[in-house]
This record gives structure tokens, C-alpha cells and sequence, in this order.
């Protein structure tokens, strides 16, 4: 018999959905978990303006119809480049332009028009909306 480990309800959907969404098993979701926990975090250069360029950006992601997009807000420039899924690679001047293409690419039958600044989460574990920090530093 494999060792367990207790897990709070909320915290078992969450490993399920992105069991789900990496198309692998709840048991792959948590050793990846561990795995990425146990390695070391990278050094920044101490001077690089990629680096001052890195500290503006805020990664966020946002849930739509059973599937996450991650993407980085840049706060001098207010726009979003997505990471993941199929509009990686795309920038958008807006929170809410982006907001739009999820919703247009996952449902386009409906109304795409969403509230950027509401529709993207702050990809910190805090689960505040963008919204939180948008005229902040």
C-alpha cells in the first residue's frame, strides 16, 4: 500500500483541476509540486536592466470555462503577455483586451466584453483580482 497524505476538501479540487488541466493524475500534480519546492530558486544578475524591466511585471492568471492562462501584467505599460495555452506568445495593450481574447478563443459565441481588471487573479497565492493593485507602486 502507497503512504497518503490528508488534504483539506478545497485543496483536493484544486490538485484535481490541475490534474485536469495537465492532462495527468492528482498523484503528478503534487510530486511536481514537491519537486519544484525542492529546487533551489534562481539568482538574479545584481545589475541587469532586464532584471529592473523583470520587477514591473506581475504574473497573473485567469480561469475561464475549465481552463487557466497564465500571463505577466507589465504596471508601467498596463498590458498583458500571455504564457500559456494557445495565446502564448500574444500581448495585449489592456487587462481587458486580453480578458477578451480568452473569452473569444474558449467561447466564441458569447459576449466577450469582461472587465480586465476583475477577470485576472495576482498569480501570488493571494487570489486577489488585479484589480488590487492597479495604482499601486
Amino acid at each position: 500500500m502507497s503512504p497518503t497524505i490528508e488534504v483539506d476538501a478545497q485543496t483536493y479540487r484544486s490538485i484535481e483541476f490541475a490534474a485536469r488541466m495537465g492532462n495527468t493524475t492528482a498523484a503528478e500534480v503534487v510530486a511536481r509540486l514537491v519537486r519544484t519546492a525542492s529546487e533551489p530558486a534562481p539568482v538574479p544578475a545584481a545589475t541587469s536592466e532586464g532584471n529592473a524591466a523583470a520587477g514591473r511585471k506581475v504574473a497573473v492568471y485567469a480561469d475561464y470555462e475549465g481552463h487557466r492562462t497564465h500571463g505577466d501584467y507589465d504596471r508601467d505599460t498596463k498590458r498583458i503577455d500571455i504564457r500559456s495555452g494557445p495565446l502564448a506568445g500574444q500581448g495585449f495593450k489592456s487587462p481587458t483586451g486580453a480578458a477578451r481574447a480568452v473569452v473569444e478563443h474558449y467561447k466564441p459565441d458569447v459576449n466577450p466584453n469582461r472587465n480586465g481588471w476583475s477577470f485576472w487573479l495576482l498569480d501570488d497565492g493571494s487570489g486577489e483580482v488585479l484589480q488590487s493593485i492597479r495604482h499601486t507602486g
